[in-house]
Parts: structure tokens; sequence; C-alpha cells
């Protein structure tokens, strides 16, 4: 067991993620800069979409659904953030 105790102390990845809080504070970050750039680029491909449409029906529809599922997903991911924050409150752990 001192083996063990040994290896895992001197481990740098220990040292710096000592608990799950630690490793989600340090992901977090990414993931909502990432939501925020499939955001954008899910909103331009919608648009691209719609402009390229010329008055079809179906591609429009496309577009809109684009457009939908985009905003409909950054959502998702801006109250994950809300609900981080309450949990933290809630739990006294500090992961943000």
């Amino acid at each position: 067991m001192d083996t063990f105790d040994s290896i895992t102390k001197g481990d740098a990845i220990v040292k710096k993620f000592p608990n799950v809080g630690s490793i989600i504070s340090q992901i977090l970050p990414f993931i909502y800069v990432a939501a925020g750039l499939l955001l954008l680029v899910t909103l331009i491909m919608g648009g691209i979409t719609l402009m390229t449409a010329a008055g079809d029906a179906n591609k429009m529809k496309q577009g809109y659904g684009q457009i939908t599922a985009g905003l409909i997903g950054f959502i998702i991911i801006f109250v994950s953030f809300f609900i981080a924050q309450i949990i933290q409150i809630a739990l006294g752990v500090k992961f943000l």
C-alpha cells in the first residue's frame, strides 16, 4: 500500500487534478468556447442555405432548421453554465 501512495503522491497529474472539480474547471471553458464557435458556424451555414434556397421550400425549411438547431444547442450549453453555478453554490464545490 505504501508503494501505491508514493506513486500517486508524486504523480504530476494527481497534483494538477486532485479532485473531479478541478478536472471540470479545466474542461468547461473550452466547452463554452467550442459551443460559441459551433453556434457561429451553424448560423452561417443556415444563412447560406437560406440565401441559396432560391425559393425552394425544402431548402428554406432546412436552413431554418439549421439555425433553430444551433440556437437550441447554444441555449442548452448556456443554461448548463447557470446550472453549474447553482450546483457550486448549493454544494460548496468550486469548479468554474
